[in-house]
């Protein structure tokens, strides 16, 4: 299943103000698991940073890690890359409208995009698994990186993160590999010049529940009609706290194993 119509329709739907753009990126917030596990990991790194910090943003998407990154009050700079035009073009308005002047974004390819030791944090969410040449892309995020500075990936595991294991086809569609194993992401970072390297499972019990029920249930209902627009806030209604307390302990809980991947890898110095 391709479901970037699916979010298109929404992002349109939520960008004809700046008041509905940011009630959209509080409800995916609120509704995305990998969120939740994003920001802790971001407030765990940065609660004994006093500098003020140059982020990368790779693979921008829509704008929502980045607006959560450049309202850090340390937050000096902030780039935005992806290689949609649409949406470079469409969070530069964004962001201009809301006077968010800390943060830019440009149209750029992570396979060859390199700022030799110009960012402490990039930020890589759900990109990973849809780039072919990905070692490419990791000796170019140490190169950016400055000495201790970090590199935090949210990615699939190979345990179904793409639900390939259900189903004939990932259902992302464009994914170009199902998910990574521990030991190969680990290796390709290593390989890149990382050294002190952190994996952990998220989307254990718990979230695969909450992911199918608050995102893949109904992305493929909206997918065989736009009616079900109408019958969504209903279920929300129902099914939200249920949601949260998966989420809750997903996020608090140690996983043997999960659909999802968190890698926070940091450069040392040399």
């Amino acid at each position: 299943m391709q479901y970037d119509p699916i979010k298109r329709s929404l992002g349109n739907i939520f960008n004809k103000t700046p008041f509905l753009r940011k009630l959209f990126y509080r409800l995916l917030d609120i509704l995305l698991l990998r969120t939740w596990h994003i920001k802790k990991a971001i407030r765990t790194w940065n609660q004994n940073t006093h500098k003020s910090l140059e982020i990368l943003d790779a693979g921008s998407g829509f704008g929502q890690y980045s607006y959560f990154l450049s309202g850090l009050p340390n937050v000096k700079q902030l780039t935005g890359i992806d290689v949609k035009v649409e949406q470079i073009n469409d969070c530069n308005a964004f962001f201009k409208k809301i006077n968010r002047t800390n943060t830019t974004f440009k149209i750029g390819d992570l396979t060859t995009y390199q700022e030799k030791e110009k960012y402490d944090l990039i930020l890589c969410v759900d990109v990973m698994e849809h780039i072919l040449d990905d070692q490419i892309v990791f000796n170019n995020f140490f190169h950016s990186l400055k000495p201790h500075g970090m590199l935090l990936i949210s990615t699939p595991s190979d345990q179904g993160g793409s639900d390939a294991q259900e189903e004939h086809d990932s259902f992302i569609g464009e994914h170009v590999r199902d998910g990574y194993a521990i030991k190969e992401i680990e290796e390709k970072l290593n390989k890149s010049g990382f050294s002190q390297i952190n994996t952990s499972y998220v989307y254990g019990v718990p979230g695969s529940i909450s992911w199918r029920l608050s995102m893949k249930y109904p992305i493929q209902l909206l997918g065989i009609s736009k009616l079900f627009f109408v019958i969504l806030p209903f279920y929300y209604l129902i099914l939200f706290p249920f949601c949260l307390i998966l989420n809750y302990f997903d996020v608090i809980g140690k996983h043997s194993k999960g659909t999802g991947l968190i890698v926070k890898a940091i450069k040392d110095k040399r």
